[in-house]
């Protein structure tokens, strides 16, 4: 549809995981061609938009992103505007000259999690099945990757929110761990508020008090890196005033001993020590906790930027699965993904170790599942490759060439300056992107593709609700698709077929793909999520007996063994007609083999690098309300930009009087690996052995110079939240 059309189309804003409804209707007069207006019948946002999502309209205009594709001039070293075919064949000739001279996996893919699940599917097979690399990863590594892997280790099975979020509002208490939820997802707060309006109780774990700390019963506010000492604690207590609920862990879990165990030698007077929260704040939490009579844990990057993070969210499950509070109406353990397609965009192959579905690459009957589906041998499939930071880390040396969708390394990975190094060491990188970002400024090519409002596609929200982007409005003159660049980038590379432009075409393959499945979309469709704001997955199309012959939803063999435990988690029958989706996880069994949830027998370890006299003090980072990521499109935008101009270093007046620092002087911060500078704000909200710097901006105020990282040995996360660091006056 185009921006002639009178009625608003109902799409989602492009940013959070939330995925908040919204409306865009023809605007007039110069600037965008559409405006943004409420959408009030959506259940997620109930109309409700933040500054990002009023504005995001603005970013359409032409003068606000790129509109031809540019390529790097040999004799000035500018880019400089060419052709679509020229650019399409450089960026295939690059990529091909990389595998031929030095083998298939010289050649990297690095997506995001802001493509769609239609790219995110198309990226994950041209990578596998045009390139045949198995250097894939995507930035959503650095997001919930921790998370993830704790909740398949306890539960079998990974979607952010096991339950829709209105449940929020219903429960009795709420634990919030490493989550700023009123500034990174405003709309949500609303549940929080109605969590509190009901006579629940709220708990917020978090070193600053930030203003979702401000509205909590409780503020606990621990040293950095010290989460996992934390829950271990909080657990210890359970068990020793006896509020575990034996009947539940007898019946529906396995591994409770081992779990208790480490726990207890975690005591309270301990847990204060390593963590700087006062042991009867450690009583009233579990107080409040378990007085309620349902609870929840949500976690958010926090606890899970850590390289002990898988630890660190499976010690937050323990304490739900020892009380009795997952796999139970209103009670669970939940991530808040962060990214806007953060929970799709890992389910279907841009993740290193991932086929579509959330199928394993190395599982030899997901190979074969999703080989029959794109039609090619099962051996052909490339294997698992590297993580995020790993593969990034290669550039330049096992990797030669790179295309990049969707991502600014530059400014969001750890370690940036080695990062923007090792880019630069690339024989050839080839970026899609709307905007020219600090990352696609030192490309050979660049291809300027479409936004959110101006192609069609599906996102899954943090809830695991499936929701259609609409289409509003055309592309300007010399935009494509990210669809239509890998279909034509495939052509080049010998594969004409198998790569459409039409997303609802991708989606029909993707769901076959994914049949059978833990993350199973076979049973859901453009006109179904249309007709009813979205569809929760698991959502089969055929019953779980039947998975093992084709069936209409194009169903393959052997499928039926991956999935049972899976569709058996639903609460639903499993794959009957018309299947109604998933709103709730684990009702009746968890999606293991043997339907009980596990334990995770873990104990509480240092940060990679503690503070000493060198580096004394803790950094950590994160968001600002009116920036996202690393505010390659929010830096565009003038509102946003007025509401937060730039990076600041946030630090205790107990710390800026020690150093002579008053508030706006200018402040440097160092660790191992970097400085960065930029004015301080003086904040009673932060510990004062700790500082706080977001990490939207390049330059000397990139917060991601400093960060450390180390990674976390099964999630492969670096660990963002949490480094050592100095704190000085700049040199004059």
């Amino acid at each position: 549809m185009d921006a002639v059309a009178t009625a608003p189309v109902e799409t989602h804003c492009p940013y959070c995981a939330l995925q908040c409804g919204m409306g865009l209707r023809p605007a007039a007069g110069p600037g965008p061609a559409v405006e943004v207006v409420e959408r009030p019948a959506f259940p997620v946002n109930r109309g409700a938009l933040c500054g990002k999502g009023r504005t995001a309209h603005e970013l359409l205009s032409p003068g606000a992103r790129l509109t031809s594709p540019l390529v790097r001039d040999a004799d000035t070293g500018q880019l400089v505007p060419t052709g679509w075919d020229a650019a399409l064949d450089r960026v295939a000739e690059g990529l091909r000259r990389a595998g031929a001279v030095y083998g298939r996996d010289a050649v990297g893919v690095f997506g995001g999690g802001g493509l769609t699940n239609e790219k995110a599917y198309a990226l994950g097979k041209f990578a596998r099945v045009v390139l045949g690399t198995s250097q894939i990863d995507y930035n959503g590594r650095f997001c919930m990757s921790s998370a993830a892997a704790a909740q398949g280790r306890a539960f079998g099975l990974d979607r952010g929110l096991p339950f829709p979020l209105a449940d929020v509002a219903r429960t009795g208490c709420v634990l919030l761990v490493g989550s700023n939820l009123a500034e990174t997802m405003p709309p949500a707060l609303r549940y929080l508020t109605e969590l509190r309006e009901n006579g629940g109780r709220l708990i917020v774990v978090d070193p600053r008090r930030t203003r979702t700390a401000e509205q909590a019963d409780l503020h606990l506010a621990p040293r950095p890196g010290t989460d996992l000492a934390l829950a271990l604690g909080l657990l210890h207590l359970v068990v020793a005033e006896g509020r575990t609920d034996e009947e539940y862990i007898a019946a529906r879990t396995n591994g409770w001993p081992a779990a208790r165990a480490t726990a207890m030698a975690h005591w309270p007077e301990l847990v204060e020590r390593i963590t700087g929260v006062p042991v009867p704040q450690l009583r009233e939490a579990v107080a409040l906790f378990c007085d309620a009579p349902s609870s929840m844990v949500l976690t958010a990057r926090g606890p899970e930027q850590q390289a002990k993070g898988t630890d660190t969210v499976g010690a937050w499950i323990n304490l739900c699965l020892a009380t009795g509070r997952a796999g139970r109406e209103l009670s669970g353990y939940g991530c808040l993904t962060g990214q806007g397609n953060g929970q799709g965009g890992r389910e279907h192959g841009q993740k290193a170790d991932q086929l579509p579905g959330y199928r394993r690459l190395d599982d030899p009957a997901a190979r074969r599942h999703v080989a029959a589906v794109w039609g090619v041998d099962p051996d052909a499939l490339p294997g698992p490759g590297r993580s995020a930071y790993e593969l990034l880390d290669a550039l330049g040396g096992e990797i030669r060439a790179l295309l990049l969708m969707g991502s600014n390394p530059v400014v969001s990975a750890p370690h940036a300056a080695h990062v923007e190094e090792r880019i630069r060491a690339l024989d050839f990188l080839a970026v899609a992107d709307v905007v020219l970002s600090e990352t696609a400024a030192l490309a050979d090519v660049v291809l300027p593709v479409a936004q959110w409002a101006e192609e069609t596609g599906t996102t899954t929200n943090l809830e695991g609700r499936v929701l259609l982007r609409r289409r509003a409005l055309d592309p300007p003159p010399g935009v494509r698709t990210d669809l239509e660049v890998l279909g034509g980038l495939a052509a080049r590379l010998g594969h004409p077929a198998g790569f459409p432009a039409d997303p609802e075409e991708v989606f029909e393959e993707l769901r076959r793909a994914s049949a059978g499945g833990p993350a199973d979309y076979s049973g859901i469709t453009y006109a179904r999520i249309a007709a009813e704001d979205g569809v929760f997955w698991p959502c089969p199309a055929t019953p779980a007996g039947t998975a093992g012959t084709a069936g209409p939803a194009g169903t393959a063999k052997g499928a039926t063994r991956a999935v049972t435990g899976a569709q058996a988690a639903c609460g639903t029958p499993a794959g009957a007609p018309g299947h109604p989706g998933t709103p709730r996880l684990f009702l009746d069994r968890f999606a293991t083999s043997d339907g009980r949830a596990r334990f995770a027998p873990v104990t509480h370890r240092p940060a990679d690098e503690e503070p000493d006299a060198g580096y004394p003090v803790v950094l950590t980072t994160g968001r600002v309300p009116a920036q996202y990521q690393s505010g390659a499109q929010t830096r565009r935008v003038a509102a946003l930009n007025a509401a937060e101009p730039g990076p600041y270093v946030e630090l205790h007046p107990r710390l800026a009087d020690r150093l002579g620092i008053a508030d706006g002087e200018p402040v440097a911060v160092v660790s191992r690996r970097g400085r960065a500078v930029a004015p301080a704000r003086v904040s009673p909200a932060i510990r004062p052995d700790t500082v706080f710097m977001p990490f939207h901006w390049p330059g000397e105020g990139r917060a991601n110079n400093l960060t450390n990282p180390a990674l976390d040995p099964v999630s492969r996360m670096p660990e963002f939240k949490v480094c050592a660091v100095r704190v000085e006056r700049p040199a004059p």
